[in-house]
């Protein structure tokens, strides 16, 4: 046997029955749908549960806001400092080293220990990184911001006023 050869047994199967061509094709009148009522109608919209409060608003919706003035920082621990070899360490260093992301402001956290004198310049500082920095006679820059106070929202710029 071939693949071409391959057929269902006789008698399985039937042709579909078009229905809606008239009496003589045997469905004709109401088509299968019945008489009146909303299934004998085409304008159902979907989704519609026949009055039922529908799923899509029975279903928790999303909670909260996605804060547009949140300020993000590329983290920098103590210990990655320590083991940074030069005394002065800045955001564009760091980024030579692949250490922080290209873009984005730099925020020195107070994990690990620091037993040598560096010169660090970041945007911000835990209390407790700039303690350890100070302590083990190292000075601490803070950068400026790039944007004053706020940043401007996302999607709100004013235009055209």
């Amino acid at each position: 046997m071939k693949v071409h050869e391959l057929a269902p047994a006789p008698g399985s199967t039937h042709p579909r029955r078009r229905v809606g061509r008239g009496t003589g094709g045997k469905g004709g009148k109401t088509a299968g749908r019945g008489t009146k009522g909303q299934g004998a109608r085409n304008n159902i919209k979907p989704g519609f549960e026949g009055g039922q409060l529908p799923l899509v608003q029975r279903i928790p919706k999303l909670k909260g806001f996605k804060n547009p003035f949140r300020v993000e920082y590329n983290v920098v621990n103590l210990d990655t400092l320590e083991a940074f070899d030069g005394s002065v360490i800045s955001p564009d260093t760091l980024r030579e080293r692949g250490l922080v992301h290209k873009h984005g402001l730099v925020k020195v956290l107070g994990r690990g220990e620091l037993s040598r004198k560096v010169e660090v310049h970041a945007h911000a500082f835990s209390a407790s990184a700039r303690a350890a920095i100070e302590s083990a006679g190292g000075t601490v820059t803070v950068l400026d911001l790039p944007f004053r106070g706020r940043p401007p929202a996302k999607g709100n710029a004013l235009t055209n006023r």
